[in-house]
């Protein structure tokens, strides 16, 4: 890895978000990279908006993704990656969940709106349906951020190692929910490869 790598994700409390940021650091440290990470919004009580930013590299001085600099944008819902849209450049790959979680006395944005506005900052959108396919395979979607985590491994979106980031679940998860994840990221995997 010749540059630093820029990650902003998005979503709301309670989707596994600082738990992504763990993982993705541990995984960072496992192939000695230096990292620096930082959760902006703080507001990770269940329905709040999250957003937490991830930069590694050779060294890293600013925990914070400054304005269109971000290499992958993961979307844990896809109202809230809107409020990421400033940290995307033209070659900004967006990694989104196609999940929309309705905010209570608001009218929910259409997917085709939001496209649109992200095609205004990159062509390089990747819709999964990962919450959908969590929950068909096992009963609840709570894994989907593993799911799309993995999936940028395998597709080589993160430039990290499948390896590094599986011995990174089993170090942050907890144990008696590690099997779950193991799935989920075989299951990531096995999807990659098909697409």
């Amino acid at each position: 890895m010749n540059k630093n790598f820029n990650i902003v994700i998005t979503g709301t409390g309670g989707q596994g978000l600082i738990t992504l940021l763990k993982i993705i650091s541990e995984a960072v440290i496992l192939e000695g990279y230096d990292i620096k990470t930082s959760e902006l919004h703080g507001l990770s009580q269940r329905g709040g908006s999250v957003e937490v930013h991830i930069r590694f590299g050779k060294k890293i001085y600013s925990p914070l993704v400054t304005k269109n600099k971000a290499d992958l944008i993961i979307g844990l819902e896809m109202q809230e990656i809107l409020r990421a849209i400033n940290f995307a450049n033209s070659k900004t790959i967006f990694l989104i969940n196609q999940h929309i979680i309705p905010i209570p006395l608001e009218k929910p944005v259409p997917q085709k709106q939001i496209i649109k506005k992200l095609e205004m900052q990159s062509k390089n959108i990747l819709l999964i349906p990962a919450s959908q396919i969590c929950q068909q395979e096992f009963g609840k979607s709570v894994t989907a951020g593993i799911y799309l985590l993995s999936f940028a491994s395998f597709k080589g979106i993160i430039p990290l190692k499948p390896q590094s980031m599986l011995s990174a679940i089993k170090k942050i998860i907890p144990k008696k929910y590690f099997e779950q994840n193991k799935k989920t990221f075989e299951l990531a995997e096995e999807n990659g490869k098909k697409k």
